[in-house]
């Protein structure tokens, strides 16, 4: 699997990933709207491979943001697999990530889940208090189905994603 864009690319992580995946969860800059863990990096490793099983089974896939010259900065995961939709989040970048690593990085996920995965549409959920995601997800046609007390959910679908990726292409050319 190769998923590249201008300047950054995915990559599934590995074992090796434990530290870089557990700073970021750590660091206060950047888990707000995340759920907590523990700070034990062998407890980050055997959950990473655990989650390998499932890669395998192509039940979830987790992946690294990279910057073409190998720097790591963020992760994002695909997981909660129906019928015709696919969830994503984990979605963390960190100061290292490059101008457009977050518009890049979404397109990258929905080509991941519409095109390699096959799937129609997305959902996923969004922490109130989280404007900016929320904001970012709406302009990219993302539609609230539901909230309850913590979260917004929505969905969106291929068609939608593909007319902003197209609308961003020409913007960057």
């Amino acid at each position: 699997m190769n998923f590249e864009s201008k300047t950054i690319r995915l990559r599934l992580i590995d074992v090796s990933d434990a530290e870089f995946i557990l700073n970021l969860r750590l660091d206060s800059r950047y888990n707000q709207f995340l759920s907590a863990v523990s700070s034990d990096v062998n407890g980050q490793r055997q959950w990473i491979r655990q989650y390998k099983i499932d890669e395998a089974e192509g039940l979830q896939f987790y992946f690294i943001i990279e910057r073409h010259d190998g720097v790591p900065c963020g992760t994002i995961r695909v997981y909660d697999l129906k019928v015709d939709s696919f969830c994503w989040g984990s979605w963390i970048l960190n100061e290292d990530k490059t101008r457009y690593a977050a518009i890049e990085s979404a397109f990258l996920i929905y080509r991941f889940g519409f095109e390699y995965l096959g799937f129609k549409k997305s959902h996923f959920s969004v922490m109130k208090g989280n404007d900016k995601v929320v904001s970012f997800h709406k302009k990219m046609g993302a539609i609230q189905t539901v909230e309850d007390s913590d979260n917004y959910y929505f969905e969106i679908n291929s068609e939608s994603v593909e007319s902003k990726n197209k609308i961003l292409l020409d913007a960057l050319s």
